[in-house]
């Protein structure tokens, strides 16, 4: 039989995101945790300690007031990943950038230098941006139509691929007898002039241990399916029901198997919420509380009786034969953990 593998994903958001927007009112979370690279690096370490695949940092670039806490107030993804790839050794590293406001050089040399830094371990969660109002802020009137978004989203990441491979692996001899630091034909201009871009190439930094970074994805229309079953290693989705999920995998797989990939490549990462109680009216009252309006919220901890605290770990599962390239794969979905006392260690598993 196939050894199939479970895999574990933490998406951080610890002042809260959408469908959790009181995190941050918990006394043991600190108010500026979004912020705090203490925080991050100590829940990345947990993670990693829990054997979590990945972490995962969600990104937008448009807010108003009413956004949840985490919009508000959060880091740059790359930035971000940059700090955790040294404070950690084996965990994969997945950040969202888009396709409509990035230019493929730039996004292919910033993931290449995480990806050397973290030797290995860099993930690129590929969006087009859903929200409108993130076109006002790169002087544009309107956010570009549907077609336009997928048709820019599966160019560029063609175009950031083939930029990774401006450098074959042994392209830098670094020979000082000879004086020989690079061998000229082991690098390869791009000269790419497509539909959306024109790039010329090539990359001005070498190959990571692990190529390229992992491609994942997360669109449910027809055309996100469509440009996951095409470009991605993991395709995230929060499908309603066992049925839905099922028939997404065989969606995704079908779709694959038609652009000529091998469908045990792509791996399914489907979101799952879980709160950790004591019991389970523990565990209900603690999900209810995280849901509750700012005046019911202190109210609620006391009728509890004990103070209690929720980590907002989202974890996703998916099994497959091994994990794409050097990187495990990331996840969608959000664990929420109950600690016994205040003073006992928080725990990722």
């Amino acid at each position: 039989m196939t050894r199939r593998q479970l895999k574990l994903g933490a998406v951080l958001t610890p002042t809260g995101g959408p469908g959790h927007p009181y995190t941050w009112l918990d006394p043991e979370i600190p108010a500026d945790a979004s912020v705090d690279i203490d925080w991050y690096i100590r829940y990345a370490r947990l993670a990693e300690q829990a054997r979590f695949d990945l972490v995962f940092i969600v990104d937008s670039q448009f807010i108003t007031p009413d956004s949840p806490p985490h919009y508000l107030n959060r880091l740059e993804p790359l930035t971000l990943l940059s700090a955790l790839a040294v404070a950690t050794e084996h965990i994969g590293l997945v950040g969202t950038l888009t396709t409509s406001f990035n230019q493929p050089f730039n996004l292919a040399r910033r993931f290449a230098s995480l990806d050397l830094i973290s030797r290995g371990r860099a993930g690129w969660n590929v969006v087009t941006s859903g929200d409108s109002g993130t076109a006002g802020n790169y002087g544009l009137e309107e956010h570009y139509d549907y077609a336009t978004r997928y048709g820019r989203a599966l160019e560029h990441v063609e175009v950031v691929k083939a930029l990774c491979d401006s450098y074959e692996d042994d392209a830098f001899p670094r020979d000082r007898e000879a004086r020989r630091f690079l061998d000229p034909d082991r690098l390869h201009t791009l000269d790419h002039r497509g539909e959306h871009f024109s790039v010329v190439g090539p990359l001005n930094i070498e190959r990571s241990r692990q190529g390229q970074p992992v491609i994942f994805q997360a669109g449910d229309s027809d055309q996100g399916r469509d440009l996951g079953a095409r470009i991605a290693d993991g395709i995230f989705t929060h499908a309603p029901s066992f049925e839905a999920g099922a028939a997404f995998y065989a969606d995704i797989k079908t779709r694959a198997a038609a652009y000529g990939r091998a469908p045990e490549d792509i791996v399914i990462l489907p979101g799952v919420t879980v709160t950790v109680g004591d019991t389970d009216a523990d565990a209900r009252e603690i999900e209810r509380a995280t849901q509750l309006a700012d005046n019911d919220f202190g109210k609620s901890i006391r009728e509890l009786g004990r103070p209690f605290g929720w980590h907002d770990f989202r974890s996703t599962t998916s099994t497959r034969r091994s994990p794409p390239r050097h990187c495990s794969t990331p996840s969608a979905a959000s664990t929420r953990r109950r600690r016994r006392s205040q003073t006992s260690p928080p725990s990722a598993g």
